[in-house]
């Protein structure tokens, strides 16, 4: 079902600062910032050839990564992204597995154009997991 890893996900309470680190720390390609209000975040992409770093900062007190921000004031890793061919086959093969799908169930398009969903950390070794169909 899982194809390759998308993109490692760190939420960072200042992401300019957090982009310039990559950027001239690292000497890694940044994108320019992304708001995305569906999802109550603005994000950059770190680009690593294989695979991506997603920086994200909360857009808005309502962001879902408010409240992660909140109990880790210096941000850390928010999720994992994995690419699936079928985002609806493999939604509807986790939840008869017994997974939760955070949200309503329903794909959401993310910063990609492209339809996602997350699994709920604690089905998942702790960790959130996002899915995105390729």
């Amino acid at each position: 079902m899982l194809g390759r890893l998308n993109h490692v996900a760190i939420a960072v309470p200042d992401l300019g600062a957090a982009a310039a680190v990559y950027r001239d720390t690292l000497a890694a390609g940044v994108s320019p910032p992304q708001p995305l209000p569906a999802h109550g975040v603005t994000v950059v992409f770190v680009d690593l050839g294989n695979a991506k770093v997603e920086l994200l900062e909360p857009l808005g007190e309502d962001s879902p990564i408010a409240a992660f921000l909140a109990r880790n004031p210096a941000g850390g890793m928010h999720h994992i992204c994995y690419e699936v061919d079928d985002i609806l086959a493999a939604r509807d093969r986790l939840l008869a597995q017994g997974a939760r799908v955070l949200g309503d169930g329903e794909p959401k398009i993310g910063a990609h154009g492209k339809p996602v969903l997350f699994l709920h950390p604690k089905d998942f070794c702790g960790t959130l997991i996002e899915l995105e169909q390729v």
